[in-house]
């Protein structure tokens, strides 16, 4: 009895009971006591607030690609999942729902809010493993880690303490990013820069000492001039040297500004003058810690003009902006107002336009860390792929600056210092303290602040495996082996990952970063939720499969590249699976359900028809290709092997040579078809288990099956160039079919011309599958092609082809059909160069629309040129 497959292929059904069977038999579980080599990938932890998008998916996809090969090739390999508790993302969305009640959280007072929050957590937080979980994710589910679970604070709390003693954290007053409306810090991550239309005022400052003398700067942020306490040049611009040590004075306000010479300064960036405002500048404020300036602090946590302000105190920034260009005006001091795009900052979760903000917070030094991260990667402890980022690495730890670690929220690690009320002095503990470790007083309160949440994500790669404890799994699972990350964040979470790991454990977190590029819709926009175009994995996984989903983003873009994702990418690969699901179906339809799967060894000994050497090289030839691959990340690459295998060499080509002789063939059938699941298991995960399940197979599970090795005694030159010799031979033969109108079931005469003695032999002796597949009747091999006129001609490797079609065809009404149809297309043609040769149409239609033209332009020259072509033939 044949082996009963189902028509259709029910991807929903086959999903969820499989990652079940998976998740309950322990074969994504990572033991540290295996003596198995380890390979370890600690997941990018999503925010806990909401649910995966594309670009996730892309990110999982990468992941569980390369950890289900690890698996297989024998690894004791690990993928540690878990959540972060996103700060100000978690509190904004429980705030949320406050403010439908009529509730802030100042009415709960904070041990009530945070317990709010975590119930919360507790009620939606398991969004994201649930659809890990549909994605196939093959995560260690008994080691799910979150960054306030109680291990991990331990280890955010061991830092704070150690850096602190070593003097690498601070309190003091710097610049910083400020929500207006979230009212905390804000980190670089958290600041949206958006492309506004704005203006550029140009403004007249008088000189000292030298009456009707100005010099004139521009700015975006008028509002910020009352803050501003010098004006700087560039020290090689002749023009202003006489300048240095000359004073201006500030229009509206009276007070004195030092002229300074600093090489920040743009010379052809307005008229080369830049005013200094350190408070509320973030290269202004630079500035002012080379030269001495005064901070004057014109612009408060409310976005409100400060005492400082004079006359605009109490004025919203913008409404200060708009009062002071009117004081300006009328003064004589306003020059001329521009428009002017420019990149403003916005809070990423409430979008208010954020404020540089002198503030007294908690910071990190991170130039001594930074030296220790830099030189991981330069000695290649830590290697990125592709190697380029390595140099944007380089060039952000250069510049990297005092990271403030301290945010006015109330959902996240809370700082371990404790403020004295009688001596003032802070005491920092890895416990609660009792008393001031300066005066013992027992008057103490926590520091109201807690920690921006990359300070809790950096330790990520050690934190989950125990640190600072002498875990057995710390011991064996780190460093990790590979980080799947986005270009986007190396500085603000790998470069820092880096640091911490250097710093706190003698090693680098892991020896390889893989890099993606980011996926982008059919406008070039990066997908994002704000935007709107982040799509959702859940739907497409309903729609298409969520194996086709994966081979989507497997076969999308080299690494580092940005992706555009479009939806016929996402029908193309739902398309690859039917053919999967169709061909093994046609195979196993003709085993005996007491079959047995063939190993290499017996394959290799029987006596093989040149089909069944053909498709075993190529076989081997994709297994190795996709190997080669994988082992450097490049996984576009492996996934179009692995289609072009299937779908060309196999579908396309070998299952229609076995149908001569299908008894003969069927073990190399099913060993290629069962070694091609296993090939493709890492990519599609659901419909491999499904089809190696009901195929003949050797184990328990395609999830810890063998990944296929290439065998060399399986790869046959010889016998792929016969093959494809024979297949170019079909292939010209069914165009001159397709070119001349030729009725499918004619079966037309072949002559071959140019054959030495060992190709007519092999020719000769394979001549079925031509006649087959080309619809051929007679093959005759001659010397040279005739001097028929009625016959279309054509070459295929060193043979050349006649194809006689007198008698075949009506060559005048089939010469009269081929001008009907030149005169068509020429048609088409012409309007199309119209069309595009008008500059408006180019200029103005959506560019996906322009590009299609060009592409049917294009499309309707080929057909041009392969109708005249055949018109020739006939001629």
């Amino acid at each position: 009895m044949s082996i009963e497959i189902p028509k259709t292929y029910d991807f929903s059904a086959v999903e969820t009971r499989w990652y079940a069977a998976w998740e309950s038999r322990g074969y994504f579980h990572a033991d540290p006591a295996s003596p198995k080599p380890p390979f370890v990938i600690v997941i990018p932890p999503p925010n806990v607030t909401g649910s995966l998008h594309m670009g996730h998916m892309l990110d999982q996809t990468i992941q569980d690609v390369v950890i289900r090969r690890k698996r297989m090739q024998g690894f004791n390999a690990l993928w540690l999942p878990g959540t972060d508790h996103a700060g100000i993302a978690t509190q904004n969305v429980v705030e949320k729902q406050l403010r439908e009640e009529g509730l802030t959280r100042h009415d709960l007072g904070r041990d009530r809010f945070v317990e709010r929050v975590w119930a919360w957590k507790r009620e939606s937080g398991d969004v994201i493993a649930r659809q890990l979980r549909r994605l196939g994710a093959s995560c260690d589910w008994s080691r799910e880690r979150f960054t306030l679970d109680e291990g991990l604070s331990r280890a955010v709390r061991e830092v704070f303490v150690r850096l602190y003693e070593e003097g690498l954290i601070y309190r003091g007053e710097r610049l910083i990013h400020w929500c207006p409306r979230c009212r905390t810090a804000l980190s670089d991550l958290e600041v949206a820069h958006t492309e506004i239309a704005g203006r550029l005022y140009r403004i007249r400052y008088p000189v000292e000492g030298a009456a009707g003398d100005f010099i004139e700067v521009a700015t975006t942020r008028p509002e910020t001039m009352l803050g501003d306490t010098g004006l700087a040049v560039h020290p090689d611009d002749a023009r202003y040297a006489g300048l240095l040590g000359a004073r201006g004075r500030l229009p509206l306000v009276g007070r004195e500004l030092p002229f300074v010479a600093d090489a920040i300064v743009d010379r052809e960036f307005g008229t080369g003058i830049v005013k200094v405002t350190p408070a509320h500048d973030p290269n202004d404020f630079e500035i002012g810690e080379r030269h001495g300036l005064e901070r004057v602090r014109v612009i408060d946590e409310d976005a409100r003009i400060t005492g400082e302000g004079g006359v605009y105190a109490g004025l919203d920034r913008f409404e200060a902006r708009k009062r002071v260009v009117e004081d300006l005006d009328a003064q004589g001091y306003l020059t001329a107002v521009e428009d002017h795009r420019h990149n403003v900052g916005h809070c990423s979760r409430c979008r208010t336009v954020s404020e540089p903000l002198l503030s007294t917070q908690w910071f990190v030094r991170t130039a001594p860390l930074a030296r220790e991260a830099v030189e991981a990667v330069r000695t290649g402890e830590t290697r990125f792929v592709p190697e380029n980022w390595s140099k944007t690495y380089f060039e952000w730890m250069r510049k990297i600056r005092d990271w403030c670690v301290s945010r006015q929220l109330w959902w996240g690690h809370r700082i371990p210092a404790w403020h004295c009320d009688g001596c003032g002095g802070i005491t920092v503990s890895r416990t609660d303290p009792d008393a001031c470790a300066h005066c013992r007083s027992g008057a103490l309160s926590q520091d109201e602040d807690v920690l921006d949440t990359w300070f809790s994500s950096q330790l990520w790669p050690f934190s989950t495996m125990g640190w600072p404890d002498e875990t057995p799994e710390l011991r064996v699972f780190y460093p990790t082996h590979l980080l799947v990350t986005g270009y986007d964040i190396i500085f603000f979470w790998v470069a820092r990952m880096v640091m911490a790991g250097k710093h706190f454990t003698g090693q680098a977190p892991f020896r390889e970063v893989y890099i993606h590029g980011l996926l982008r819709d059919a406008e070039r926009r990066k997908l994002s939720k704000s935007k709107g175009n982040a799509g959702d994995p859940m739907l497409a996984c309903d729609h298409y499969g969520t194996d086709a989903v994966r081979f989507t983003m497997a076969s999308l873009g080299a690494p580092g590249s940005d992706i555009i994702l479009v939806e016929s990418q996402l029908e193309s690969h739902r398309a690859f699976a039917t053919k999967i699901w169709n061909a093994a179906r046609y195979i196993l339809g003709h085993v005996d359900a007491s079959a047995r799967l063939p190993d290499g060894d017996a394959i290799r000994a029987m006596d093989l028809s040149l089909a069944d050497r053909w498709i075993l090289s190529r076989h081997m030839r994709a297994v190795a290709s996709v190997n080669d691959a994988l082992e450097g990340y490049f996984l576009h690459e492996a996934s179009k092997s692995i289609r072009q295998f299937f779908w060309r060499d196999f579908c396309d080509w070998y299952l229609e040579m076995t149908k001569l002789h299908p008894a003969e063939s069927r073990p190399v059938l099913l060993y290629v078809l069962e070694s091609s699941l296993r090939l493709l298991h890492p990519f599609m995960p659901f419909l491999t288990e499904e089809l190696w399940q009901r195929m003949p197979h050797r184990g328990e599970s395609i999830v810890v099956a063998d990944y296929p090795v290439p065998r060399d005694d399986l790869i046959d030159a010889a016998s792929e160039r016969s093959a494809e010799l024979i297949q170019e031979i079909i292939v010209k033969v069914r165009n001159v079919r397709a070119e001349m109108n030729v009725d499918a079931k004619t079966r037309l005469p072949l002559r071959i011309a140019g054959a030495d003695r060992a190709t007519a032999a092999m020719l000769s002796a394979n001549a079925a599958y031509v006649r087959r597949l080309a619809r051929v009747d007679a093959i005759d091999f001659v010397a040279a092609p005739s001097e028929a006129r009625a016959a279309a001609r054509a070459v295929a490797g060193p043979v050349s082809l006649e194809i006689p079609l007198a008698g075949v065809l009506d060559l005048e009404a089939e010469q009269a059909r081929l001008r009907r149809e030149i005169d068509k297309v020429r048609k088409e043609i012409a309007g199309l160069e119209r069309k595009l040769g008008n500059a408006k149409f180019v200029d103005r239609a959506p560019r996906e629309v322009v590009e299609e033209n060009r592409q049917r332009l294009a499309g309707y020259r080929d057909q041009e040129s392969r109708l005249a072509e055949g018109l020739d033939r006939l001629a």
